[in-house]
């Protein structure tokens, strides 16, 4: 079994999910989120690193709670509420050209942007439709011990499995000219990114990058297909 797929059989699948909202295409874990302020929330740029790790909690539960039913009946809702909510708070382009290590500095930059919008929507499809489980009382974000002025930061939270077992999930960001983007989740101490590199190497070695993001896209195009058709057939029902 590959890394990545070792380390989704670890947690519930809510958990996973939730986790790599930041990191994936973006997952935000929050016990309780920081209030908005009377006039509006702030700027994602003006946030730190646990602010803005709560603020994306904040609005992905309050909708959730308002439309879980709808949610959960149309996948192409949930991820398009993944990406707005989400997306852009992750560095998606800097956690691919981690994916892909040494094979980033060979790809085309027509390749480049095809594996990151593949990537994108794999993990977005593989675990958006759990988020309809993302509660807050399952989440919890652990007190920030990161300096004002760092660079580079982790927050530290738990999720909580079916059975009350706590898992640490800990995100990880970096300071960008936008301001503070996740780029990687380390779930009981299993970092994405390192998980899925190891996994892409692999098949790269094999068949090439081009043949991998064809195999995305393929999977991808499949999955909105079956999302289209259970739609309809709910429709018709």
């Amino acid at each position: 079994m590959t890394a990545h797929r070792t380390l989704r059989t670890r947690l519930s699948a809510a958990a996973l999910a939730a986790a790599l909202g930041v990191g994936g295409a973006a997952g935000a874990l929050a016990a309780a989120a920081a209030p908005a302020t009377a006039g509006g929330a702030a700027p994602a740029a003006a946030l730190g690193p646990e602010q803005l790790v709560a603020a994306s909690a904040q609005r992905m539960l309050t909708e959730l709670s308002a439309h879980r039913s709808m949610y959960a009946k149309d996948p192409a809702k949930l991820d398009h509420l993944v990406a707005t909510v989400l997306l852009p708070n992750f560095d998606t382009q800097y956690a691919a050209q981690l994916v892909l290590g040494p094979t980033w500095r060979s790809a085309t930059p027509q390749q480049r942007t095809e594996f990151v919008s593949a990537f994108y929507h794999s993990l977005l499809h593989n675990y958006g439709t759990a988020l309809v489980d993302f509660t807050a009382n399952r989440f919890k974000i652990l007190p920030y011990r990161g300096s004002p002025n760092a660079t580079e930061a982790t927050v530290r939270t738990t999720v909580m499995r079916e059975n009350g077992e706590k898992v640490p999930v800990d995100f990880r960001l970096h300071r960008t000219p936008e301001g503070w983007k996740a780029w990687d989740v380390v779930i009981e101490g299993i970092s994405y990114v390192q998980s899925f590199r190891t996994d892409f190497a692999s098949e790269i070695d094999q068949k090439g990058l081009q043949e991998v993001i064809e195999r995305l896209q393929r999977q991808n195009a499949e999955t909105v297909k079956h999302a289209a058709t259970g739609r309809a057939g709910d429709g018709k029902g």
